[in-house]
């Protein structure tokens, strides 16, 4: 009788604490729909990262470079941009122009709404097809995803990583029933591919010894057919970016990554300190795959192996742990620690706060981010006695035990 007692006790505990993860999830989302509602409207809408894509999508629909450096000052300068910003670009490859180019036929308040809700649209797609990878689970859970900070903030900037998060999910959900869409998927992922480096060697490998060459193909042909569509909008666009990329300045930028940090921290001057850590990531993750190459499984395995190319990558900034939540969600629906999700919810729902109630922060106390999701994830493995390694174990043990 005792044990029977315990479990309605031990339910209404479960419930209170999805409550509580619901709740102060759903703030979080209020506030951000909010903003994106009076974004177009507000006198600080021109300081989002969305003006930079706009004004790169009317260079290109007037045939002129997205690289011209006093025009694109004067495009950004007319949608809000403050002067002392100085001219910004857009600096994703070539390959990602044809995403900017339709802002070239809207204004920027119609092509602010229109590039919020692409972005929306993109996180809800996205934890919705993790939902249903994990099989439809009647917790709510899938708040974690759809209120995750980052994901938020990128919503607020205008910033591109969510389209990223839907590459990489449709490539989690595809590969193996569609290898050649999962493929041309990975167009998305290649918008940030600095931020795919360790995942990019893994993934290589991967494709050559299970000979997955449709999805190969799949990934050749996208970037085809993107680095085409970008030489027929701007033929002198690969010049003008590698132009760019020499003059910005960019090495000199104090971006909020564990890369940049080191170096700044160790020797300023020293640029190729940028890259030593993401080169020591791609040395491990090989590694790492090739210990579990006969029975490695992307949805699980690449879990741990997406969060150390996000701790790792050489340039990064806060809104790109948006990444993070196929990790993320996996561990959650993994651990049975109300205590880790709850965590978890209050570390996000902190950040929001501090972002949407304009708090001023050093650039660099964003430090913490990536490496706390890392060890949010890793957390939740070891309580559930799942070591990154041994999660299809795991899973197999729960199938049997509800058999």
């Amino acid at each position: 009788m005792a044990s029977n007692a315990a479990v309605p006790e031990a339910e209404e505990k479960h419930d209170f604490a999805d409550f509580v993860i619901v709740g102060v999830t759903a703030l979080a989302l209020a506030f951000t729909t909010l903003f994106l509602c009076i974004m177009p409207l507000a006198s600080f809408a021109g300081g989002r990262d969305f003006v930079v894509f706009w004004a790169t999508g009317q260079q290109l629909a007037h045939h002129a470079s997205p690289y011209d450096a006093d025009a694109m000052m004067r495009t950004e300068r007319a949608a809000g941009f403050a002067p002392e910003v100085g001219v910004l670009y857009m600096r994703n490859p070539p390959w990602g122009l044809p995403l900017a180019f339709p802002l070239g036929f809207v204004g920027w308040q119609a092509g602010a709404l229109l590039w919020s809700l692409a972005l929306l649209a993109c996180q809800m797609f996205s934890v919705r097809i993790l939902w249903r990878m994990h099989g439809r689970p009647r917790s709510c859970l899938h708040w974690l995803g759809v209120s995750f900070a980052p994901a938020l903030l990128c919503l607020l900037m205008g910033q591109t990583s969510l389209f990223a998060l839907l590459g990489y999910v449709l490539f989690l959900d595809l590969h193996r029933r569609r290898p050649f869409l999962a493929g041309a998927s990975l167009w998305l992922c290649a918008m940030k591919p600095q931020l795919f480096l360790p995942v990019a060697m893994v993934m290589l490998a991967w494709i050559l010894l299970s000979k997955s060459y449709r999805l190969l193909a799949g990934v050749a042909s996208a970037m085809a057919a993107s680095c085409a569509a970008a030489y027929c909008i701007d033929p002198g666009a690969w010049t003008g970016y590698a132009r760019m990329m020499r003059t910005a300045g960019i090495e000199n930028a104090r971006i909020p990554c564990l890369s940049v940090a080191l170096r700044f921290w160790l020797a300023p001057q020293a640029i190729w300190l940028t890259y030593l850590p993401v080169a020591l990531a791609c040395a491990w993750a090989l590694g790492y795959f090739w210990l579990r190459r006969h029975t490695w499984d992307w949805m699980k395995n690449g879990s741990l192996l997406l969060l150390v190319s996000l701790l790792t990558a050489p340039y990064s900034w806060v809104y790109d742990d948006c990444l993070a939540i196929p990790a993320l969600l996996q561990g959650a629906y993994s651990t049975r620690s109300r205590i880790l999700l709850a965590v978890l919810a209050f570390a996000s729902v902190g950040m929001s706060a501090e972002l949407l109630l304009g708090i001023k922060i050093p650039t660099f106390f964003f430090l913490w981010t990536t490496p706390v999701w890392l060890a949010w994830y890793l957390l939740a493995a070891k309580i559930m006695g799942m070591r990154p390694g041994r999660i299809e174990a795991q899973a197999a043990e729960a199938q049997e035990s509800v058999a």
